[in-house]
């Protein structure tokens, strides 16, 4: 047993002022107002539920830019094809500082090969069920490189002058284009139906949440860029930090996204996010390390603004009664 000895409760909070407290009511007084002005802020400031973009509302919504897309795919010129680690050997998108690359370092690790990921391999299964679609990927794929490369040239010039109708279709002029127009209007139905999206997000393992290869797909395309650029959600327009519906996003990600608006971040062909990336490193060991780094650790004594919030309380006036100081009470064990 326990016991207090000396002094009582009253000597002890003696010459101290006190007044009741209901603790539990101001907490759920401040609770309940917090909740409510969650609820009003979020109704009124909040950002706009923007639906999600795949590939079957592309195709829906410019279908010419999508079997544009796709004949680029064929033809190699996307910058998916040409991008590089970690998805092909090539070098398009491939960013280093001289030997520094890590991006080549690390090598392929998730490959992606457009032409068959994006195109052939899609239809290749549709090809179960269609003869004609079948016939012609067997006339594509026995042809000569000249061959397929003269289709798709042809091919993707008639696409500049194609309009969608109503039913998401389209038409070209004549021309020969030789397998091409079946190829690319059995994809445009695949993706139009919703089967595409399931066919690039299917990567053998339980969990479909693999979405790189239809956002590269989507990416190469104008469409995606296009929403992009209408939402302020592009690399110069402030876009990492920046919400859908022009409303201000993740704040914290300003000084990220500062780089890509000042030179020579913003000068062609400099590799910009391997430089945001390794200026962003420093800045953050800088950070860390300030009370090691000397000058910077010392900038608190050269100007003392903390002292303006953080200072001691003035002693007390001659004459005046001293503060109450608390005094532990001794315990008596039995």
């Amino acid at each position: 047993m326990k016991e207090r000895v000396g002094q009582t409760q009253e000597e002890y909070y003696g010459g101290i002022p006190t007044i009741p407290y209901d603790l539990l009511k101001e907490l759920s007084i401040a609770l309940i107002v917090s909740l409510g002005l969650i609820v009003i802020l979020s109704a009124v400031l909040s950002s706009p539920d923007v639906k999600s973009e795949t590939v079957q509302s592309w195709a829906a919504a410019d279908p010419v830019d999508f079997v544009t897309t796709a004949t680029g795919e064929l033809s190699a010129t996307t910058v998916s094809a040409d991008y590089g680690p970690p998805y092909n050997n090539n070098s398009g998108s491939v960013q280093g500082f001289g030997f520094f690359s890590p991006q080549t370092w690390f090598g392929v690790h998730q490959p992606v090969d457009p032409p068959n990921d994006f195109v052939l391999t899609p239809l290749k299964i549709a090809s179960a069920g269609s003869p004609d679609l079948a016939t012609a990927l067997d006339t594509y794929g026995t042809a000569d490189d000249k061959t397929r490369q003269g289709w798709l040239d042809a091919y993707t010039k008639a696409l500049a002058d194609a309009k969608a109708d109503s039913s998401g279709s389209f038409t070209v002029a004549q021309g020969d284009y030789g397998p091409l127009p079946v190829m690319m209007d059995s994809l445009r139905k695949q993706a139009q139906s919703g089967g595409l999206d399931g066919l690039l997000l299917s990567h053998g393992g339980f969990y479909q949440t693999d979405y790189t290869r239809p956002l590269l797909f989507m990416g190469d395309g104008a469409y995606l860029p296009g929403l992009a650029d209408s939402q302020k959600l592009t690399g110069s327009q402030w876009g990492m930090m920046n919400e859908t519906g022009m409303y201000p996003g993740q704040t914290w990600l300003w000084l990220y996204t500062f780089w890509y608006q000042v030179p020579p971040f913003t000068n062609h062909g400099f590799p910009t996010d391997l430089a945001v990336v390794v200026v962003m490193t420093l800045l953050s060991l800088g950070l860390m390390l300030i009370p090691f780094i000397p000058g910077l650790r010392d900038i608190p004594y050269w100007i003392p603004i903390h002292k303006l919030i953080w200072r001691m309380p003035p002693p007390p006036a001659a004459g005046s009664p001293p503060r109450p100081v608390a005094v532990p009470l001794p315990v008596v064990h039995h």
